[in-house]
């Protein structure tokens, strides 16, 4: 439900269950389900020997998918619906798995909401692996900007730019499709040593390694090397408090040529602060997780200008979940 629409009982008990249905896709991910059984008609037995699932279980499983409607059923034999197939098996490019176990991994943290609202800071919560969990998150943050990157590289104009900062990049999703998009752009992505992995993979699936070189750092802590005539901000401001924020973007500004171009995509907030839905929720994701939360455009337009910038304004694009860009010229 959003802002303004009335409330049922049912709608209410719907919303306080949801975790039931996000937990059954939550497992099936995990046990890789719509993969073992990709292209195949498989049997409850076949796919648990597969998996090494008890049948009673499993069973049960398959048909909460199927009546999900990610699964069909024929008898006594499952198979993948065609949205299954394209984006929840794993060989797939447009697989989306690696969001869906980053959403799993932030359970234990949500169940701990009224704990963190209490005492205004994050909350302990099950480690999965470091690895595991890194693999998630920076192939999950592939996943939800590749959905996007295409659309925001066609709509950015950056005739005539150079080189292009993409600041907490991860795996470089946005500066591969600003220089497949940009011909004469080369990039730099800079994120945590960790993520040069994901980086190199990426840039180099789409052929633009030699274009995109990759620096380690915390740009929180340590300087921003080089000069750049375009800084792209994704989707990291909300996981820094106000001051870090504040920071960031003076930051990123100073090693802006005259000129330059700052652009910073993110969740932005009503100026009330009590909407849209989504930028208000998972502002409560960031108080589980860290010291950040969600932000409104006024304060971050603010920001921009105590930094430097002028000209500051909303782009047109309007991305899923209500995110969207403010542009500013050095």
């Amino acid at each position: 439900m959003a802002k303004g629409q009335e409330w049922t009982i049912g709608q209410l008990l719907s919303t306080s269950s949801a975790y039931w249905r996000s937990s059954t896709v939550h497992a099936a991910v995990k046990l890789e389900i719509f993969t073992v059984i990709g292209n195949l008609q498989l049997t409850v037995a076949e796919i648990g020997v597969k998996i090494s699932a008890n049948e009673r279980g499993l069973a049960m499983l398959l048909n909460g998918l199927t009546a999900l409607g990610l699964l069909e059923h024929n008898g006594s034999r499952y198979k993948n619906t065609d949205f299954g197939l394209a984006y929840l098996v794993k060989e797939k490019p447009g697989y989306i798995g690696y969001i869906i176990m980053h959403h799993f991994h932030l359970v234990d943290a949500w169940a701990k909401l009224d704990e963190a609202v209490v005492h205004a800071r994050p909350v302990e919560k099950r480690s999965h692996g470091e690895e595991l969990e890194r693999e998630s998150f920076q192939m999950g943050m592939f996943n939800l900007a590749m959905a996007i990157a295409p659309t925001i590289a066609s709509s950015v104009k950056l005739e005539g730019r150079r080189h292009l900062l993409d600041l907490g990049g991860g795996p470089g999703t946005h500066a591969i499709h600003f220089c497949l998009a940009n011909r004469g752009l080369r990039a730099t992505i800079y994120d945590r040593k960790t993520t040069e992995p994901f980086a190199r993979k990426t840039t180099e699936s789409f052929g633009v390694a030699d274009r995109i070189d990759f620096v380690s750092g915390d740009f929180n802590s340590g300087p921003i090397a080089g000069t750049y005539d375009v800084a792209w901000l994704s989707q990291i401001l909300h996981s820094n408090s106000p001051e870090e924020c504040e920071a960031l973007i003076k930051k990123t500004v100073q090693i802006l040529e005259p000129g330059g171009l700052i652009l910073i995509h993110d969740f932005f907030l009503n100026d009330t602060m009590d909407g849209p839905l989504f930028p208000a929720l998972f502002s409560m994701n960031m108080l589980l997780n860290n010291h950040g939360r969600s932000y409104w455009e006024k304060e971050i337009s603010e920001m921009m200008s105590r930094a430097g910038a002028s000209d500051i304004q909303r782009l047109e694009f309007q991305g899923p979940n209500d995110s969207a860009i403010l542009i500013g010229t050095i």
